[in-house]
């Protein structure tokens, strides 16, 4: 899309960018998308064919989700292209070549962007005034592309969100398996951080624009405060995606709860297991001695038979009834298991 020194806004089409050199020569502001297989590789080539440096898209592509290369006759700007299927995010590189008269964005084919400012660009670049200076008109531009980007990032949010709502649901049901729970949100925070670390990245790349210090970059206070509203856009964001943040860290105190609940209820049960166990083992061992010891000293038969036998069972009942005293007086065992 471009916009002639007279006339209205010309649209092109092409695949290479030879078939807009006319087009720009005779142009006062052009914006371009490319759409390449190869950001690093095709996007190199693109720029270099387009008049930019042939070092600007490497070193670029060299940031962490985004970057901002300041060349005085050049800008480069990376920002991230978030896309997010339920749990699993991906964040594209979009670049944004910058030069006096023409904006050029070049992004992978697996990320859609831009499509509602292309839809548009030539009613927008029509409404620009006429007395606006090329810097001025140049800077609405890339604000316009930067806010369809972010706009696009946050509609991912929801996304995030409803996944959010689903594991609520899962955290409700008692019979949902703990470990498959504590990996889910996991998984969750981890998106969810990773999506936040976007948003931090885009504002960087904001912050280095809103003063226009860049000599590409106008420095009209009415531009300034578009890029303004960009930054006061992204913190809100932030806001958002920190307070959610929030929320599922609850999520995962109330599954640590769960499960040390789980724990003091087998505990419990343990504890009731072995007392009885102790009782039981009690109530079998002392006639077992008193037995073999019987057995040994005495030969038991006839006159000593029924006094055997009513010292071990006298035996056997005062033993089992002390060590259930004592375990239960001095272990401090539960009533029940629950």
């Amino acid at each position: 899309m471009a916009l002639p020194h007279a006339g209205k806004p010309i649209r092109v089409v092409g695949n290479t960018p030879e078939e807009f050199i006319s087009t720009l020569q005779g142009s006062t502001v052009a914006w371009i998308n490319f759409t390449v297989c190869d950001v690093l590789k095709d996007g190199s080539d693109v720029a270099i064919r387009l008049g930019f440096s042939a070092s600007l898209v490497p070193n670029l592509l060299k940031g962490y989700y985004s970057e901002f290369l300041d060349n005085e006759t050049e800008i480069g700007i990376m920002v991230p292209a978030v896309r997010v299927n339920k749990m699993d995010l991906q964040a594209f590189p979009l670049l944004l070549l910058v030069r006096k008269d023409l904006i050029v964005t070049i992004h992978s084919e697996e990320v859609v962007r831009l499509v509602q400012f292309s839809r548009y660009a030539d009613n927008y670049i029509r409404k620009l005034p006429v007395s606006m200076s090329v810097e001025d008109k140049l800077t609405s531009m890339l604000v316009r592309i930067l806010d369809e980007n972010n706009s696009r990032n946050f509609e991912y949010l929801r996304e995030i969100e409803e996944q959010g709502d689903q594991m609520s649901a899962v955290l409700l049901d008692p019979t949902s398996p703990r470990t498959e729970v504590g990996k889910q949100i996991y998984e969750l925070k981890h998106t969810l951080i990773t999506y936040l670390n976007t948003l931090w990245r885009t504002l960087d790349v904001l912050h280095s624009l809103r003063f226009g210090d860049a000599q590409l970059i106008s420095d009209s206070p009415k531009m300034l405060s578009l890029i303004q509203l960009l930054v006061e856009d992204t913190n809100r964001q932030i806001s958002l995606s920190e307070h959610m943040s929030e929320v599922l860290a609850s999520g995962l105190e109330v599954l640590q709860a769960l499960y040390n609940n789980q724990l003091q209820i087998l505990n419990n049960r343990m504890a009731l297991t072995i007392t009885w166990l102790t009782v039981l083992g009690t109530a079998v061992l002392v006639p077992n001695t008193l037995a073999t010891i019987f057995g040994f000293v005495f030969n038991i038969e006839g006159r000593w038979l029924i006094w055997t036998l009513s010292v071990m069972t006298f035996a056997t009942v005062a033993s089992t009834y002390l060590a259930y005293w004592w375990v239960n007086r001095w272990a401090q065992l539960p009533k029940s298991a629950q």
